[in-house]
């Protein structure tokens, strides 16, 4: 496959390509939380352990953009913003579930306990 260009970066397989939008220590387990129900920030800090404010910020605003999210947010005092999964974002729940399992089974292999 040849390569190509995409924002500005350049790419060599959809490999690459899929998880730069997916891939990375974070987005995978937020859309993994959101497949079930809708998250408020604070929520969805709780429940991702070691992961910062501004970490958390920037992944869901790239999620957002890439259109794996729905920011919704409420006209109210204070501020209500709640996170939802996309059709687009449902549809990698299927990938991360197998990538999820066989990450298992390494560390299973490895002698690592979960």
């Amino acid at each position: 496959m040849p390569d190509f260009k995409y924002n500005g970066k350049i790419y060599y397989n959809p490999v690459e390509f899929a998880m730069d939008r997916i891939g990375g220590t974070w987005k995978m387990p937020i859309l993994w939380r959101l497949k079930d129900r809708i998250f408020r920030f604070g929520e969805l800090r709780k429940d991702i352990p070691h992961i910062s404010d501004k970490m958390l910020t920037t992944q869901l605003r790239e999620l957002e953009a890439d259109g794996f999210v729905d920011r919704k947010v409420y006209p109210v005092v204070p501020p209500k913003v709640e996170y939802s999964i996309t059709d687009k974002g449902r549809s990698a729940i299927p990938i991360i579930d197998t990538i999820r399992n066989y990450g298992l089974e390494l560390m299973k292999e490895a002698g690592v306990e979960h």
